[in-house]
Protein backbone atom coordinates (compact mmCIF):
# COMPACT_ATOMS: atom_id res chain seq x y z
CA UNK A 1 0.00 0.00 0.00
CA UNK A 2 2.73 2.44 1.01
CA UNK A 3 4.67 1.59 -2.11
CA UNK A 4 1.61 2.25 -4.28
CA UNK A 5 0.96 5.66 -2.67
CA UNK A 6 4.64 6.55 -2.99
CA UNK A 7 4.64 5.58 -6.65
CA UNK A 8 1.55 7.69 -7.29
CA UNK A 9 3.13 10.69 -5.57
CA UNK A 10 6.31 10.28 -7.60
CA UNK A 11 4.28 10.00 -10.76
CA UNK A 12 2.31 13.13 -9.86
CA UNK A 13 5.44 15.22 -9.31
CA UNK A 14 6.99 13.79 -12.48
CA UNK A 15 3.95 14.88 -14.49
CA UNK A 16 3.89 18.31 -12.83
CA UNK A 17 7.61 18.82 -13.50
CA UNK A 18 7.09 18.12 -17.18
CA UNK A 19 4.46 20.85 -17.58
CA UNK A 20 5.92 23.79 -19.49
CA UNK A 21 6.43 27.17 -17.72
CA UNK A 22 3.99 28.90 -20.07
CA UNK A 23 1.16 26.81 -18.59
CA UNK A 24 1.81 28.04 -15.04
CA UNK A 25 2.17 31.65 -16.21
CA UNK A 26 -1.10 31.22 -18.10
CA UNK A 27 -2.86 29.95 -14.96
CA UNK A 28 -1.30 32.78 -12.93
CA UNK A 29 -2.72 35.33 -15.36
CA UNK A 30 -6.11 33.63 -15.76
CA UNK A 31 -6.95 33.23 -12.05
CA UNK A 32 -6.25 36.90 -11.32
CA UNK A 33 -9.43 38.27 -12.98
CA UNK A 34 -11.37 35.22 -11.71
CA UNK A 35 -10.60 36.21 -8.10
CA UNK A 36 -11.38 39.84 -9.00
CA UNK A 37 -14.87 38.72 -10.06
CA UNK A 38 -15.31 36.85 -6.78
CA UNK A 39 -14.28 39.94 -4.75
CA UNK A 40 -16.61 42.09 -6.81
CA UNK A 41 -19.50 39.67 -6.14
CA UNK A 42 -19.02 39.57 -2.37
CA UNK A 43 -21.56 41.47 -0.24
CA UNK A 44 -20.71 44.95 0.93
CA UNK A 45 -18.85 45.19 4.20
CA UNK A 46 -16.49 42.27 3.59
CA UNK A 47 -13.56 44.68 3.08
CA UNK A 48 -12.30 47.82 4.76
CA UNK A 49 -12.02 50.23 1.89
CA UNK A 50 -10.36 53.68 2.18
CA UNK A 51 -12.49 56.78 1.63
CA UNK A 52 -12.82 57.63 -2.01
CA UNK A 53 -11.56 54.20 -3.24
CA UNK A 54 -13.52 52.53 -6.01
CA UNK A 55 -15.51 49.32 -5.80
CA UNK A 56 -15.89 48.63 -9.51
CA UNK A 57 -14.39 45.58 -11.26
CA UNK A 58 -11.20 47.48 -12.12
CA UNK A 59 -10.56 48.23 -8.43
CA UNK A 60 -11.03 44.58 -7.48
CA UNK A 61 -8.73 43.52 -10.34
CA UNK A 62 -6.11 45.84 -8.85
CA UNK A 63 -6.65 44.22 -5.43
CA UNK A 64 -6.43 40.72 -6.97
CA UNK A 65 -3.12 41.58 -8.67
CA UNK A 66 -1.45 42.94 -5.52
CA UNK A 67 -2.79 39.94 -3.59
CA UNK A 68 -1.63 37.16 -5.93
CA UNK A 69 1.78 38.82 -6.25
CA UNK A 70 1.90 39.14 -2.40
CA UNK A 71 2.62 42.87 -2.65
CA UNK A 72 -0.26 43.76 -0.30
CA UNK A 73 -0.23 47.58 -0.19
CA UNK A 74 -2.80 47.57 2.65
CA UNK A 75 -5.27 49.99 1.11
CA UNK A 76 -7.90 47.26 0.66
CA UNK A 77 -8.14 45.00 3.72
CA UNK A 78 -10.28 41.85 4.11
CA UNK A 79 -12.40 42.40 7.23
CA UNK A 80 -14.57 39.31 7.51
CA UNK A 81 -14.42 35.54 7.03
CA UNK A 82 -15.27 35.12 3.36
CA UNK A 83 -12.99 37.94 2.22
CA UNK A 84 -10.16 36.71 4.40
CA UNK A 85 -10.55 33.08 3.22
CA UNK A 86 -10.68 33.96 -0.47
CA UNK A 87 -7.73 36.33 -0.11
CA UNK A 88 -5.72 33.62 1.62
CA UNK A 89 -6.61 31.12 -1.12
CA UNK A 90 -5.47 33.56 -3.81
CA UNK A 91 -2.17 34.17 -2.00
CA UNK A 92 -1.58 30.40 -1.79
CA UNK A 93 -2.45 29.98 -5.48
CA UNK A 94 0.01 32.72 -6.36
CA UNK A 95 2.81 31.12 -4.34
CA UNK A 96 2.07 27.63 -5.71
CA UNK A 97 1.88 28.77 -9.33
CA UNK A 98 5.04 30.83 -8.94
CA UNK A 99 6.87 27.90 -7.35
CA UNK A 100 5.70 25.50 -10.05
CA UNK A 101 6.68 28.02 -12.72
CA UNK A 102 10.22 28.29 -11.32
CA UNK A 103 10.43 24.49 -11.02
CA UNK A 104 9.31 24.13 -14.65
CA UNK A 105 11.91 26.68 -15.76
CA UNK A 106 14.61 24.73 -13.90
CA UNK A 107 13.39 21.46 -15.38
CA UNK A 108 13.36 22.90 -18.89
CA UNK A 109 16.85 24.32 -18.42
CA UNK A 110 18.05 20.90 -17.28
CA UNK A 111 16.52 19.33 -20.39
CA UNK A 112 18.24 21.93 -22.56
CA UNK A 113 21.56 21.33 -20.82
CA UNK A 114 21.22 17.55 -21.15
CA UNK A 115 20.20 17.90 -24.79
CA UNK A 116 23.17 20.18 -25.46
CA UNK A 117 25.54 17.72 -23.81
CA UNK A 118 24.08 14.82 -25.79
CA UNK A 119 24.43 16.81 -29.00
CA UNK A 120 27.99 17.75 -28.09
CA UNK A 121 28.89 14.11 -27.42
CA UNK A 122 27.22 13.11 -30.68
CA UNK A 123 29.27 15.69 -32.62
CA UNK A 124 32.46 14.45 -30.99
CA UNK A 125 31.54 10.82 -31.69
CA UNK A 126 30.61 11.62 -35.31
CA UNK A 127 33.89 13.49 -35.78
CA UNK A 128 35.82 10.54 -34.35
CA UNK A 129 34.02 8.09 -36.65
CA UNK A 130 34.56 10.36 -39.65
CA UNK A 131 38.28 10.51 -38.88
CA UNK A 132 38.38 6.71 -38.75
CA UNK A 133 36.55 6.47 -42.06
CA UNK A 134 38.83 9.02 -43.73
CA UNK A 135 41.88 7.00 -42.69
CA UNK A 136 40.41 4.03 -44.55
CA UNK A 137 39.26 5.91 -47.65
CA UNK A 138 42.55 5.70 -49.65
CA UNK A 139 42.78 1.93 -49.15
CA UNK A 140 39.10 1.43 -49.91
CA UNK A 141 39.27 3.49 -53.10
CA UNK A 142 42.34 1.52 -54.19
CA UNK A 143 40.60 -1.83 -53.64
CA UNK A 144 37.40 -0.68 -55.34
CA UNK A 145 39.41 0.61 -58.28
CA UNK A 146 41.16 -2.74 -58.64
CA UNK A 147 37.86 -4.62 -58.36
CA UNK A 148 36.28 -2.45 -61.06
CA UNK A 149 39.36 -2.93 -63.25
CA UNK A 150 38.93 -6.71 -63.08
CA UNK A 151 35.19 -6.28 -63.72
CA UNK A 152 36.22 -4.43 -66.89
CA UNK A 153 38.63 -7.21 -67.88
CA UNK A 154 36.12 -10.01 -67.29
CA UNK A 155 33.24 -8.24 -69.07
CA UNK A 156 35.24 -7.04 -72.07
CA UNK A 157 36.22 -9.50 -74.85
CA UNK A 158 40.02 -9.67 -75.23
CA UNK A 159 40.11 -7.98 -78.69
CA UNK A 160 38.25 -4.97 -77.29
CA UNK A 161 40.45 -4.40 -74.24
CA UNK A 162 42.54 -1.26 -74.59
CA UNK A 163 45.96 -0.66 -73.09
CA UNK A 164 45.91 2.10 -70.50
CA UNK A 165 42.14 2.61 -70.75
CA UNK A 166 40.22 0.77 -68.03
CA UNK A 167 36.59 1.81 -67.78
CA UNK A 168 34.05 -0.68 -66.50
CA UNK A 169 30.81 -0.66 -68.50
CA UNK A 170 27.86 -1.64 -66.26
CA UNK A 171 25.73 -2.29 -69.36
CA UNK A 172 27.76 -5.30 -70.50
CA UNK A 173 25.96 -8.33 -71.93
CA UNK A 174 26.22 -11.99 -70.94
CA UNK A 175 28.12 -12.72 -74.18
CA UNK A 176 30.81 -10.20 -73.17
CA UNK A 177 32.01 -12.73 -70.54
CA UNK A 178 33.35 -15.03 -73.28
CA UNK A 179 37.02 -14.21 -72.60
CA UNK A 180 36.88 -14.32 -68.82
CA UNK A 181 39.41 -17.20 -68.76
CA UNK A 182 41.99 -15.11 -70.63
CA UNK A 183 44.59 -13.12 -68.64
CA UNK A 184 43.29 -9.67 -67.69
CA UNK A 185 46.04 -7.76 -69.48
CA UNK A 186 45.85 -5.04 -66.84
CA UNK A 187 49.06 -3.06 -66.18
CA UNK A 188 48.85 -3.98 -62.48
CA UNK A 189 48.39 -7.72 -63.15
CA UNK A 190 51.70 -9.49 -63.73
CA UNK A 191 50.23 -13.00 -63.60
CA UNK A 192 48.94 -15.20 -66.39
CA UNK A 193 45.94 -16.26 -64.36
CA UNK A 194 42.42 -15.94 -65.84
CA UNK A 195 40.78 -12.55 -65.37
CA UNK A 196 37.81 -14.19 -63.62
CA UNK A 197 40.09 -15.73 -61.01
CA UNK A 198 41.80 -12.41 -60.36
CA UNK A 199 38.35 -10.78 -60.12
CA UNK A 200 37.22 -13.21 -57.43
CA UNK A 201 40.44 -12.69 -55.45
CA UNK A 202 39.89 -8.94 -55.68
CA UNK A 203 36.25 -9.35 -54.62
CA UNK A 204 37.39 -11.39 -51.61
CA UNK A 205 39.95 -8.76 -50.56
CA UNK A 206 37.46 -5.93 -50.99
CA UNK A 207 34.76 -7.82 -49.08
CA UNK A 208 37.09 -8.47 -46.15
CA UNK A 209 38.04 -4.79 -45.88
CA UNK A 210 34.43 -3.59 -46.18
CA UNK A 211 33.36 -6.08 -43.52
CA UNK A 212 36.16 -4.85 -41.26
CA UNK A 213 35.11 -1.26 -41.92
CA UNK A 214 31.56 -2.00 -40.73
CA UNK A 215 32.93 -3.56 -37.53
CA UNK A 216 35.39 -0.77 -36.73
CA UNK A 217 33.58 2.38 -37.90
CA UNK A 218 30.06 3.46 -36.98
CA UNK A 219 28.67 4.20 -40.45
CA UNK A 220 25.18 5.23 -39.34
CA UNK A 221 25.83 8.86 -40.29
CA UNK A 222 26.45 7.62 -43.86
CA UNK A 223 23.48 5.24 -44.31
CA UNK A 224 24.07 4.80 -48.06
CA UNK A 225 27.68 3.77 -47.47
CA UNK A 226 26.59 1.37 -44.71
CA UNK A 227 23.92 -0.22 -46.90
CA UNK A 228 26.24 -0.61 -49.91
CA UNK A 229 29.06 -2.08 -47.79
CA UNK A 230 26.66 -4.60 -46.28
CA UNK A 231 25.24 -5.54 -49.69
CA UNK A 232 28.68 -5.97 -51.27
CA UNK A 233 29.84 -8.30 -48.48
CA UNK A 234 26.56 -10.24 -48.46
CA UNK A 235 26.62 -10.72 -52.25
CA UNK A 236 30.17 -12.06 -52.12
CA UNK A 237 29.40 -14.41 -49.24
CA UNK A 238 26.38 -15.79 -51.11
CA UNK A 239 28.34 -16.29 -54.35
CA UNK A 240 28.55 -20.07 -54.65
CA UNK A 241 30.33 -20.62 -57.96
CA UNK A 242 33.93 -19.77 -57.04
CA UNK A 243 35.12 -23.37 -57.31
CA UNK A 244 33.41 -23.78 -60.69
CA UNK A 245 35.17 -20.76 -62.18
CA UNK A 246 38.69 -21.01 -60.72
CA UNK A 247 41.48 -23.32 -61.83
CA UNK A 248 42.97 -26.20 -59.91
CA UNK A 249 46.62 -26.84 -60.66
CA UNK A 250 48.54 -30.02 -59.91
CA UNK A 251 51.66 -28.04 -59.05
CA UNK A 252 52.07 -24.31 -58.42
CA UNK A 253 50.02 -21.74 -60.31
CA UNK A 254 51.67 -21.70 -63.72
CA UNK A 255 49.19 -21.67 -66.62
CA UNK A 256 51.37 -24.20 -68.47
CA UNK A 257 50.54 -26.77 -65.80
CA UNK A 258 46.79 -26.50 -66.38
CA UNK A 259 45.39 -29.93 -67.13
CA UNK A 260 44.02 -30.64 -70.59
CA UNK A 261 40.64 -31.44 -69.08
CA UNK A 262 40.45 -28.07 -67.32
CA UNK A 263 41.62 -26.26 -70.45
CA UNK A 264 38.97 -28.00 -72.53
CA UNK A 265 36.30 -27.09 -69.97
CA UNK A 266 37.28 -23.41 -70.12
CA UNK A 267 37.30 -23.45 -73.91
CA UNK A 268 33.85 -25.01 -74.03
CA UNK A 269 32.42 -22.54 -71.51
CA UNK A 270 33.88 -19.61 -73.45
CA UNK A 271 32.32 -20.95 -76.68
CA UNK A 272 28.92 -21.42 -75.01
CA UNK A 273 29.00 -17.94 -73.47
CA UNK A 274 29.96 -16.27 -76.76
CA UNK A 275 27.14 -17.96 -78.66
CA UNK A 276 24.40 -17.95 -76.03
CA UNK A 277 21.12 -16.42 -77.21
CA UNK A 278 18.62 -17.83 -74.70
CA UNK A 279 17.37 -16.51 -71.38
CA UNK A 280 19.57 -16.45 -68.31
CA UNK A 281 18.01 -19.26 -66.29
CA UNK A 282 20.05 -21.81 -68.31
CA UNK A 283 17.57 -24.65 -67.95
CA UNK A 284 18.75 -26.03 -71.28
CA UNK A 285 22.46 -25.53 -70.49
CA UNK A 286 23.28 -26.24 -66.81
CA UNK A 287 27.00 -25.77 -67.53
CA UNK A 288 26.39 -22.03 -67.80
CA UNK A 289 24.67 -21.59 -64.42
CA UNK A 290 27.95 -20.70 -62.70
CA UNK A 291 28.64 -18.09 -65.39
CA UNK A 292 25.09 -16.80 -64.99
CA UNK A 293 25.68 -16.35 -61.26
CA UNK A 294 28.94 -14.55 -62.05
CA UNK A 295 27.06 -12.28 -64.48
CA UNK A 296 24.56 -11.30 -61.74
CA UNK A 297 27.35 -10.91 -59.19
CA UNK A 298 29.29 -8.48 -61.38
CA UNK A 299 26.12 -6.54 -62.26
CA UNK A 300 25.22 -6.09 -58.59
CA UNK A 301 28.63 -5.61 -57.00
CA UNK A 302 29.94 -3.56 -59.91
CA UNK A 303 27.10 -1.09 -59.34
CA UNK A 304 27.78 -1.13 -55.57
CA UNK A 305 31.50 -0.53 -56.15
CA UNK A 306 30.79 2.44 -58.42
CA UNK A 307 28.44 3.95 -55.83
CA UNK A 308 30.86 3.36 -52.97
CA UNK A 309 33.70 4.88 -54.98
CA UNK A 310 31.60 7.97 -55.67
CA UNK A 311 30.33 8.29 -52.07
CA UNK A 312 33.75 7.87 -50.47
CA UNK A 313 35.27 10.37 -52.87
CA UNK A 314 32.59 12.93 -51.98
CA UNK A 315 33.21 12.38 -48.25
CA UNK A 316 36.96 12.85 -48.70
CA UNK A 317 36.54 15.92 -50.94
CA UNK A 318 33.96 17.44 -48.58
CA UNK A 319 36.34 16.99 -45.65
CA UNK A 320 39.20 18.65 -47.55
CA UNK A 321 36.92 21.52 -48.58
CA UNK A 322 35.80 21.95 -44.98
Amino acid sequence: MNGTVSDKVKHFFHVVSNIRPIVWIGLYVVVTPVFALIYWALPDGQFRIPDGAGTDFGSWLYYSIVTITTLGFGDYTPAHGWAQAITAIEVMCGLIFLGLFLNAVGSMKSEIDVGSEIEKQKRLRDAEQKEKLLKNVPRLLHLLNIFLAYCYAVTTPAPHRKDGEVSYNPDFSFNDLSDMFEPSGLPTDNTRLPAVERLLVSASNTSLVLDSLQNNVDLRQWPDVLEDCFSFVANYQMFASTDMLTRRYPIGDDADELTAEARDRETELSRLVAGWKGDLNFEKEPKLRAVGELYSFIKNNGALALRLERQLTLIAVGNNAG
